[in-house]
């Protein structure tokens, strides 16, 4: 086992670090793990901007056959009614996001227990027909499969039905990449091995897209960097992974609500050692929805160079009680006092205003 003096000269000369260097780090100080996740940031993204993308989850179902025992949000018999939207209230939904400069739409609605392929490529070309210019980063990773599996194809299949009625891209929410946590939280949902398949045919068809991780459920921390390894890899082997989204899990009104909640610290700890890890992924988004705006502007001297969306609608972390909301003055706000440049961007980065 390495020494963590010798850890800290590979971080500092820009080397490589193993799993089980991440795991010691969680041990170490966090004042300088946070000053070795910003220099390694600098050497990854130079510069002093942090990102934003207006943008807004459209929720158009809550009915889900994966039933994941972490979530608050799936309909539940007596407790939580289902619903669907229907194509004039999603139309609405992006006309209003429209109105205030938003440029991104993120449909999600789980593993819904009757669409079909024709379903949602006839969704996705409704939306392009009323809106060319919004850009759809949407479905994920176990979303694309369960359709494959309801359909009847293959996921090549529905990755490139989807592109082709003109999805632009697909977010890489991802939960914990170890499939001993899955089998216990999520045992309907996607292996870690489907999970790569997806990220593989992503890449086939020429689009781009994220990884989460939703921690504190219950898993070791050897588990935690054994999902960052994963991530670490489809990224070495498909280059297109753009961002990666740590929060901590929300018990509230789920299944697993006797969970103790992860501490702040721990979330700090989780950025800056993600951001020395992975290596190889440009933005690191600091969690203000899970995680409050106060434990966000400090990750941004810890590694995190990108705020994420300004969410104009969110439900699935509202739905464990936790209600944070903002908009784009608290946004830059929170930037500017952090010392920081804010940049509204699009779905790829790409800058599109300054905030001076």
């Amino acid at each position: 086992m390495k020494s963590i003096d010798k850890i800290i000269t590979a971080i500092l000369n820009h080397r490589r670090i193993d799993p089980d260097d991440a795991v010691l780090l969680y041990n170490y100080d966090i004042a300088t793990l946070g000053r070795l996740a910003d220099s390694c940031r600098e050497k990854i993204v130079p510069g002093n901007e942090v990102g934003f993308v207006i943008d807004r989850i459209i929720n158009y179902s809550n009915r889900c056959v994966a039933m994941c025992n972490f979530c608050a949000f799936h309909a539940r018999a007596g407790k939580i009614p289902p619903y669907d939207l229907t194509m004039d209230e999603i139309l609405q939904k992006i006309e209003e996001l429209v109105a205030i400069g938003g440029t991104q739409v993120m449909l999600q609605g789980g593993l819904h227990p009757e669409y079909t392929l024709p379903h949602y490529i006839e969704m996705v070309k409704t939306m392009k027909k009323h809106f060319p210019h919004i850009y759809l980063h949407s479905f994920s990773p176990s979303e694309i499969v369960h359709i494959a599996q309801q359909s009847g194809c293959s996921i090549d299949d529905v990755v490139g039905a989807l592109q082709s009625a003109g999805l632009d891209s697909i977010p890489g929410a991802s939960d914990l990449l170890v499939d001993d946590v899955r089998r216990r939280v999520s045992p309907r949902k996607i292996t870690v091995q489907q999970w790569c398949d997806v990220v593989r045919a992503i890449k086939r068809h020429g689009m781009h897209t994220t990884a989460t991780m939703t921690y504190g459920m219950g898993e070791t921390l050897g588990q935690r960097v054994e999902h960052l390894s994963v991530v670490r890899q489809m990224q070495d082997e498909t280059g297109i992974i753009m961002g990666f989204i740590p929060w901590s899990f929300q018990p509230k009104g789920t299944y697993m609500d006797d969970v103790v909640p992860a501490t702040g610290i721990d979330y700090l700890k989780t950025i800056a050692i993600a951001r020395i890890f992975l290596d190889n992924i440009p933005y690191l988004h600091a969690g203000w929805l899970t995680e409050g705006m106060a434990l966000a502007q400090i990750a941004l001297a810890m590694g995190a160079n990108d705020m994420g969306g300004i969410l104009m609608e969110e439900k699935v972390v509202k739905a464990t009680g936790v209600n944070t909301t903002t908009n784009i003055n608290e946004i830059c706000d929170i930037i500017i006092n952090a010392g920081k440049i804010p940049l509204q961007r699009d779905s790829k980065y790409k800058p599109i205003r300054r905030f001076a």
